[in-house]
């Protein structure tokens, strides 16, 4: 191959000098991507030999052949826009943002219990317990039934028995030597969640075994083994830093567990190999997800009697997505409700607690810098409410106002239909007592987790 190299860019020939950008774009991109490149080279360097050998071939025969390969240059550049993952790439991707926001958001679990508090204190279901199984109730209804999944009965169950096994060991390891309290105080057994990581993990063998047919199967399942996470903080039964380590844990157990049984099965039993997931730079980036974010306010505020008030640090929860019309631009819509406190002159007033609830819509930006990862910006105009709040001495009635929002987010494409975006926001609203003309700033900061569509 170096020596038809050689001669095309040594020789004097004008008819090989034409094929010399096309050669080194080549050169490059089979360092990269060897595979898939080889043809590419291949069919190139045929068109030199030939061009070579027989110096009677047209200036038209050379432009088609220059043109050939072109085309073939633009086939091999296109695939490198594309990239398989390894399973451990599967498991970290995955996995890392829920255990790691996990655990960086113990601090803030308190906060976001507040919410549950002040909205729904009462809440009181059992339904959590039923839908942990649900997924692997569709799976094996699935398979009774005779619709035909990535494994046999026999390696399918051998995958379920070590990923149970798996999940089991590291979620009782963990409560046993973490010893955090439950939210309503019933023993010391809070993190992680044992029914969170249940759920997540019938989600992922739901996925794996009949994912391939539909993405909305995954979609389904995930949701559900979200939804029995959600039910458990709003039980008081767990923190929010429980529920989503809770979900790593499940998800990770199932990985490690069909990697085993991989191991040991082979091409046994294997009715469906693992579908490869690619990820072209140039999609539509649609997606609805939760957030949870850290609101830190900005400034102080008079309340008209001489005193400076102040809202601490809160959290928001919310309940964002967009649809877009091309990789760039699209129209989505957020809800999101905030807690925080009053801070009066400098005394912090846990019980006076400062909410705001935001309803709003408008443009949704995006530029892919990578297949992977993708910029994000978005202007919002948003119905913004305030709930009565009583302070020391006196009442603040509820208010309605029209508020502006912008921010900036990066996304990370974990999965073929799942993503991670970190949020910066910025928020600007009407003051919370009337006859105040005076905005109210705030800064919200976190991450987001998303099915892209």
């Amino acid at each position: 191959m170096f020596d038809v190299l050689s001669l095309a860019f040594c020789a004097s020939c004008p008819k090989l000098k034409v094929l010399r950008t096309t050669l080194v774009i080549l050169s490059f991109v089979s360092l990269s991507h060897p595979a898939e490149a080889s043809v590419a080279l291949s069919d190139s360097l045929r068109h030199t030999s030939s061009i070579a050998v027989d110096d009677s071939v047209g200036v038209t025969a050379d432009t088609c052949a220059v043109a050939d390969t072109a085309a073939t240059v633009r086939q091999a550049c296109e695939k490198v826009r594309y990239k398989n993952d390894t399973r451990l790439d599967r498991v970290v991707y995955t996995c890392a943002p829920l255990i790691l926001n996990g655990l960086l958001m113990r601090s803030e679990s308190k906060r976001f219990r507040g919410l549950r508090n002040d909205y729904i204190p009462r809440f009181d279901r059992r339904l959590d317990n039923y839908t942990q199984y649900l997924p692997a109730a569709v799976m094996l209804g699935l398979k009774l039934g005779g619709v035909k999944g990535r494994s046999s009965w026999g390696r399918m169950l051998a995958s379920h028995a070590m990923s149970v096994a798996l999940m089991a060991g590291i979620v009782n390891a963990l409560k046993y030597s973490a010893q955090v309290e439950r939210p309503d105080g019933t023993d010391l057994r809070s993190f992680p969640s044992g029914h969170t990581a249940t759920a997540f993990m019938t989600a992922t063998m739901l996925n794996k075994e009949y994912g391939y047919r539909s993405p909305w199967i995954g979609i389904g399942a995930y949701s559900v083994a979200a939804a029995t996470g959600l039910m458990r903080m709003a039980n008081n039964k767990h923190w929010l830093s429980d529920v989503m380590t809770g979900a790593g844990v499940g998800i990770v157990a199932t990985e490690m567990g069909y990697y085993l049984t991989d191991l040991i099965f082979k091409q046994r039993g294997l009715n469906k190999a693992t579908t490869e997931e690619t990820f072209e730079e140039k999609y539509r980036p649609s997606f609805i997800g939760l957030n949870f974010l850290i609101n830190e306010p900005l400034g102080k505020y008079p309340d008209g009697k001489g005193s400076h008030v102040k809202v601490s640090r809160g959290c928001t929860s919310a309940v964002e997505g967009a649809y877009f019309f091309n990789p760039y631009v699209g129209v989505g819509g957020r809800f999101s409700v905030t807690r925080t406190s009053v801070i009066v002159d400098g005394v912090k007033a846990e019980d006076n607690v400062f909410d705001t609830w935001k309803v709003g819509g408008g443009a949704y930006f995006s530029y892919p810098l990578t297949s992977r990862w993708l910029l994000g910006s978005k202007l919002l105009a948003s119905s913004v409410f305030y709930p009565n709040i009583q302070l020391t001495d006196e009442l603040i009635d509820s208010r309605h106002g029209m508020g502006l929002g912008t921010g900036l987010s990066l996304m990370f494409r974990a999965r073929q239909h799942y993503s991670v975006r970190f949020l910066v926001d910025y928020n600007l609203q009407p003051y919370r007592a009337l006859g105040k003309h005076t905005c109210f700033h705030s800064l919200e900061l976190g991450s987001s987790f998303v099915v892209s569509f």
